[in-house]
């Protein structure tokens, strides 16, 4: 159907072809003018900016400073988690030791807004501020550590940064593999004056806290951060 201005008919106007000559002034060939016409519309407006999930001049690695290392942590980039390169103060090595105290230094950095260059080249945190990591409970295997949040709590791009972070690091086991888990349940040591045996013992293993899950850092995940919902195996 077809538009006119309200209060009245369409009206035709005649435009000399001198007019038209010189707005096809730089273009493919217009019939009676000589010139060719641009097959592009010459308004198109501005191209689409493409995130390149690359820091400006193409560097990833900073150079380490006195007292820290050049560490990888994965950020959002669009529809994925991509990594970049920083400089954290965190312990050398991958020893069982250093599981808890390097876990902590990497969420505290993934926690960190991005710089102006990250977020100038798409980059972005999932990771909740107030969000703490500590070791696992009583019963939990050595390499487990232990969430504020619930997994299924957690948004599914951070736990994909957190766990493509702890990769490949002492917060890891053996086969970069990362075990994590919600939040432990309160004790009930005590709580009936006495130790309560070995069955009292046996139900505090069972309430230790929510179940563990065994993720890697493979292809899936890091291109499609939701599925981390379903990545995990049970522990």
């Amino acid at each position: 159907m077809s538009r006119t201005k309200p209060g009245g008919a369409a009206k035709r106007y005649r435009v000399p072809l001198a007019l038209l000559c010189a707005v096809a002034a730089f273009g493919p060939l217009v019939s009676g003018c000589g010139i060719r016409a641009t097959s592009v519309p010459v308004d198109a407006g501005a191209a689409p900016s493409r995130v390149g999930c690359v820091l400006p001049g193409g560097r990833e690695s900073p150079e380490s400073g006195k007292g820290t290392s050049s560490v990888r942590v994965y950020l959002v980039c669009g529809s994925r988690v991509a990594p970049i390169e920083r400089e954290v103060d965190m312990p050398d090595g991958r020893s069982s030791a250093e599981r808890l105290p390097v876990a902590r230094k990497l969420l505290e950095d993934l926690k960190h807004p991005p710089s102006p260059a990250e977020e100038e080249a798409g980059f972005e945190t999932a990771v909740p501020e107030d969000l703490t990591i500590s070791d696992g409970q009583r019963g939990d295997p050595d390499e487990a550590l232990r969430l504020s949040t619930p997994l299924d709590e957690l948004p599914s791009f951070a736990l994909a940064q957190l766990v493509c972070t702890y990769a490949d690091t002492a917060a890891a086991d053996a086969n970069n593999a990362v075990v994590l888990g919600g939040p432990a349940e309160p004790s009930k040591e005590g709580a009936d004056g006495g130790d309560g045996g070995d069955g009292a013992e046996e139900q505090r293993g069972e309430k230790a806290g929510k179940p563990l899950q065994r993720f890697e850092c493979g292809t899936a995940l890091r291109t499609r951060p939701e599925a981390a919902e379903t990545a995990g195996t049970r522990v």
